[in-house]
């Protein structure tokens, strides 16, 4: 029985290994009718790379006659590196951008109320359900050009205490604020 097997097995390799003659010799006389230079597409060269590393280096420098092994290997390492490159589940670091809606919500605000500052604004954004602090309040309205509310108002200390003698604001009050 085992002799038989090593018979059979002994008859299939030598029938593969005259395939692969064959196949090398008919690869041989296309490639010298070929242009100077063969243009692989991408999925050739993965289908060369992954046949490449499972036939080995040495193997390939009998077999490949398009490329060298080694650009067929730096192929496969190639592939191999970006299919675990990992970038799909990447987190990127930082805070995610404010959309568009909400930083002209902002903009809209300050313009309409010149007299609000960044607190005034994170409260009336808050009163809408949308959370936002005063620094990024700030940040959108410096992007825009719209200064503090200090200066699109025109409030100033003077202003406050001549409007405090009329019954306004008082100037205490106003320093508080201010400060």
């Amino acid at each position: 029985m085992g002799a038989l097997l090593a018979y059979v097995t002994g008859l299939i390799n030598q029938q593969v290994l005259l395939q692969n003659e064959y196949l090398a010799a008919e690869n041989r006389i296309l490639r010298a009718q070929l242009p100077k230079r063969l243009r692989l597409t991408d999925p050739q060269r993965c289908t060369l790379a992954e046949i490449g590393k499972r036939l080995g280096r040495k193997a390939l420098g009998q077999v490949a006659c398009v490329v060298k092994p080694e650009t067929i290997l730096g192929w496969y390492r190639r592939l191999i590196a970006q299919k675990f490159d990992g970038s799909r589940y990447r987190a990127y670091p930082g805070r995610p951008r404010i959309g568009r809606q909400l930083s002209e919500l902002v903009v809209r605000m300050a313009r309409e109320n010149p007299g609000w500052g960044y607190d005034r604004i994170v409260g009336a954004l808050s009163n809408l359900g949308q959370k936002l602090s005063d620094q990024t309040v700030g940040n959108i309205l410096r992007r825009h050009g719209i200064p503090p509310a200090r200066k699109r108002s025109g409030n100033t200390i003077v202003e406050g205490l001549h409007h405090s003698a009329y019954g306004g604001v008082g100037w205490c009050r106003l320093l508080h604020r201010r400060s």
